[in-house]
C-alpha cells in the first residue's frame, strides 16, 4: 500500500511517501542533489515498490526546499534535522518497526554519514559518496580520480594514439587534466573527505558502501578510500562495485544488482 505523508521540520512541510509493508525492518531513502523523492529514472520509486514487496516498509521524501517540501534549499549540508525528522515520522507511521536502515546516493550518502548519529539508524547502504569539492579554478573538469581513468582506456586505444599525435586532442585541456591530476588530495581535517572519514570511523553501526565502477563521483570517492582519510572506515565497512558508468543504476542491470545488495542489507538486519 502506497500512501502520500506529511510531517515537520524546522516549521516547514515535508511530504513524504510510505510503501507500507508488515516487516520489522524498514527502509527510509533520503534523495540526493536536487532530486525529488521518486528520484532519477524513477529509480527511488520503483526501489521502493520492489523493497516494498518483499516485505520491508519504504519511506522517502524531499527535503525542505525540493519538490512538494516548503522551505529553502541549503544542500546537503544543512539536511541533519530533515533526516532525524524524516526517521521520527517513518517511525510514527510503522510503529512495529524495530530496525531502520538508511539509504542514500550521491550526497545524500555523504549527508547520512555525516548526521546518522542524530537519528536512531540501524545500518547504512550509501552508494556513490560525494567527495568533491570545489577546487576555485573554475576549470570544469572531472574529478581528478576520473580524469586518471579515462587517461590509462584512452592509453589502451590506438586510435586514441592516434589522435594525438595527428592534433585530434585539444591540448591545452590534456595540459590542464594532467595537472589535476598530478595535484595532491586535501588533507585538511575540515575537507570533506576527512570529515566523512572521521564521520565513518566513529559510527558503531554496519555500513555498506556500494559503488557504479565507472561514475566519475563514485571513481573520486574510490579514490579518496584508499587515502589515510579513510584508514579506519576500510576496516568497517563493506564495499561493493557494480561495472557501470550510471551514477543512478538506471540499466535493469545495474536496478537487479542495487536491489539485490539493498534486500540483502534488509533481510541480514531483519534476521
Amino acid at each position: 500500500m502506497r500512501s502520500l505523508k506529511r510531517f515537520r521540520c524546522a516549521g516547514e512541510t515535508l511530504i513524504a511517501t510510505l510503501d507500507d509493508a508488515p516487516g520489522t525492518t524498514g527502509l527510509l531513502i533520503v534523495s540526493g542533489g536536487n532530486e525529488i523523492r521518486i528520484g532519477a529514472h524513477r529509480g527511488m520509486a520503483e526501489l521502493a515498490a520492489t523493497v516494498a514487496a518483499q516485505g520491508h516498509p519504504v519511506f522517502r521524501y524531499d527535503r525542505r526546499g525540493i519538490g512538494d517540501s516548503t522551505g529553502e534549499n541549503n544542500d546537503f549540508e544543512s539536511t541533519a534535522q530533515d533526516i532525524s525528522e524524516a526517521v521520527a515520522a517513518f517511525r510514527r507511521d510503522c510503529p512495529h518497526l524495530t530496525r531502520l536502515v538508511a539509504f542514500g546516493n550521491c550526497d545524500a550518502a555523504s549527508a547520512l554519514i555525516l548526521f546518522h548519529d542524530k537519528a536512531p539508524i540501524d545500518a547504512l547502504i550509501l552508494t556513490n559518496p560525494w567527495t568533491i569539492e570545489p577546487d576555485g579554478k573554475g576549470d570544469d573538469l572531472p574529478p581528478a580520480a576520473a580524469i586518471r581513468s579515462r587517461y590509462v582506456e584512452k592509453l589502451k586505444n590506438p586510435r586514441e594514439l592516434l589522435r594525438l599525435v595527428t592534433g585530434g586532442v585539444n591540448i591545452g585541456k590534456l595540459v590542464s587534466g594532467l595537472a589535476k591530476v598530478s595535484s595532491k588530495q586535501s588533507r585538511q581535517p575540515t575537507s570533506l573527505p576527512a570529515r566523512l572519514g572521521t564521520a565513518l570511523a566513529a559510527t558503531r553501526i554496519p555500513v555498506t558502501i556500494l559503488l557504479a565502477e565507472r561514475d566519475n563521483t563514485a571513481l573520486a570517492f574510490a579514490d579518496h578510500w584508499k587515502g589515510d582519510a579513510f584508514k579506519t572506515a576500510r576496516t568497517r565497512a563493506t564495499l561493493e562495485t557494480c561495472p557501470t558508468d550510471s551514477h543512478s543504476f538506471a540499466r535493469p542491470q545495474d536496478k537487479a544488482w542495487l536491489v539485490e545488495r539493498v534486500l540483502k542489507a534488509l533481510d541480514f538486519h531483519a534476521s
